[in-house]
C-alpha cells in the first residue's frame, strides 16, 4: 500500500504550483491596474533565463518542439 503515496504527492505538488501561478497572475493584474490608475508606466519585468527554460522530469532542458518556431 505504500506505493500509492506517490501519485497523491505529485498531485499536491502540481496543485500547489497551479495555485502559485494563479496568485502571481492576480498580483500582476493588481499591479497593472494600480499603475493604470496612477498614470504611471509599469516597469519592464526582468527576464530570468533560468526560469524561461523548461525542464523535463530529469531536470534536463527540454528540446524544441515543432510549435516553437
Amino acid at each position: 500500500m505504500a506505493g500509492n503515496s506517490r501519485p497523491s504527492f505529485t498531485k499536491r505538488q502540481k496543485e500547489r504550483s497551479r495555485q502559485e501561478k494563479q496568485a502571481e497572475k492576480i498580483q500582476k493584474r493588481l499591479q497593472k491596474k494600480q499603475h493604470k490608475d496612477l498614470g504611471v508606466a509599469p516597469e519592464a519585468p526582468e527576464t530570468n533565463l533560468e526560469e524561461a527554460v523548461e525542464l523535463d522530469e530529469y531536470g534536463m532542458p527540454k528540446g524544441l518542439d515543432f510549435h516553437d518556431f
